[in-house]
């Protein structure tokens, strides 16, 4: 199907229809799950999906449908609906669509070749990586392995003339395992996630690292309350990272639920943290030519050296704040309107090894495992669960669970002290390890 001009003709269809404005988004892909456990086949799915989803405008007033069926009857049932619910929604000055009809180039986003590589061998990838990490004696259960693979095609098209389209693929394979001791249980996985089949990790690492993370958690001590240094594995970087994203999209900011609303062009963190949100960078898990609703994509610096730069911005909110889009609209699919999000975030890299980081460190908490929310982007205030390992003398001591940290967004930032080189860009939402020099560390 002509899915190029399909998106052109219901979006003529959508202003036929009494529409001032119209947007249509298409998306077609295909889906491969295969999941093994104990060495046996316990599931190979394939599937198809597809849609439209249109967002109509009338006289300020914004409507969304979507379908899954490409047939007349549905897509003429779909736009009616949309077009019927704008005239019962609240009219507003901020509803427009974007008019940048040009797109960004963004290299090895889509490989081919995934389709290509035999069945037989996906299955023996993910009945690999099981045996190699059960082949480690202190391991005892397999909880499963598995590979995965998908692609993705868009088409967007809008009353502005725009007419876009892209295609992405991913595919990604990894393992969970359990280690025991006596009443103890332990459990540790790992996995990778590319573009591309050929850019796959060997599964001998992946085995080996989900071995060890579980392992590595039997016999967990506990330590006082105290104020020590905690050092943030790159595993646990979200619980950083996941509240000043909150706290940088610009809804939030104008709505006055972000700790950072008033701090733009001020320093909020240490010189050592740089954030950058990059949607152009080859091969990268979430770069795309353009956004959710057709803006190009950029590679921004949302903070340098501590100073913060940007906020994130679709194209209504934008319209709202009296700014531009920043291309973070994000959307989950074809049912589903434009929000905001980021492409690939991260912490850019700093100069210390991590075992520099832990020779560095005479006492503290090397932070492997967090629950809870991480920072809160309204308030700035931090807690969560947390385990890991505890260091001595600038050495991994013993692992610990059942600790508690805390803090606030502002006595986190502008104490990271030393940031390190391990930055995986591989990963679409990471750090480098880095150390805060102290927080409140609660245990017995």
């Amino acid at each position: 199907m002509d899915y190029k001009t399909l998106s052109q003709q219901l979006v003529k269809k959508c202003l036929d229809k009494g529409a001032d404005a119209a947007e249509v988004y298409i998306q077609s892909g295909r889906h491969l799950s295969i999941d093994v456990r104990n060495g046996d086949i316990e599931t190979v799915e394939e599937s198809s999906s597809g849609g439209a989803g249109f967002r109509v405008f009338k006289k300020g007033r914004m409507a969304f449908s979507s379908c899954n069926d490409f047939s007349d009857k549905s897509l003429e049932n779909a736009v009616k609906s949309a077009v019927q619910f704008a005239r019962n929604t609240t009219s507003d000055k901020h509803n427009v669509l974007p008019q940048q009809k040009g797109k960004s180039e963004v290299e090895k986003i889509y490989d081919p070749g995934i389709q290509k590589v035999p069945m037989e061998k996906k299955i023996e990838l993910a009945k690999k990586v099981e045996k190699l990490a059960m082949k480690d004696s202190r391991i005892t259960k397999s909880a499963g392995s598995g590979y995965g693979e998908g692609e993705a095609e868009v088409f967007l098209a809008n009353s502005h003339g725009l007419s876009k389209s892209y295609k992405s693929s991913s595919c990604s394979f990894g393992v969970s395992v359990v280690a025991e001791k006596g009443d103890q249980k332990s459990s540790g996985s790992e996995y990778c996630s590319r573009r591309f089949y050929e850019d796959l990790k060997d599964p001998q690492g992946i085995a080996e690292k989900a071995a060890q993370n579980a392992y590595g958690m039997l016999d967990p001590q506990m330590v006082k309350t105290q104020k020590a240094a905690v050092i943030f594995d790159p595993d646990v970087a979200r619980a950083i990272l996941g509240g000043i994203l909150g706290a940088v999209n610009g809804e939030r900011v104008l709505q006055g639920a972000s700790f950072l609303q008033d701090k733009m062009g001020k320093k909020i963190a240490s010189d050592l943290v740089t954030l950058i949100d990059d949607g152009l960078r080859p091969r990268g898990m979430a770069s795309q030519p353009f956004d959710g609703e057709g803006v190009p994509t950029l590679k921004r610096t949302i903070m340098e050296k501590g100073v913060l730069k940007g906020f994130m911005y679709n194209t209504i909110v934008a319209h709202r704040a009296g700014v531009e889009s920043t291309g973070n609209a994000s959307r989950g699919g074809f049912r589903g309107v434009p929000g905001i999000g980021p492409h690939n975030f991260y912490m850019d890299t700093g100069e210390y090894t991590p075992e520099e980081i832990i020779e560095a460190t005479p006492s503290g908490l090397l932070l492997k495992g967090v629950t809870g929310y991480g920072i809160n982007p309204v308030n700035g205030h931090f807690s969560g669960g947390a385990s890991g390992f505890w260091i001595e003398n600038g050495k991994i001591a013993f692992p610990v669970k059942g600790l508690t940290i805390a803090g606030t967004a502002h006595q986190m930032l502008h104490a990271i002290d030393m940031v390190g080189n391990d930055l995986d860009l591989n990963r679409s939402f990471t750090s480098p390890t880095f150390r805060i020099k102290s927080m409140q560390i609660g245990g017995e």
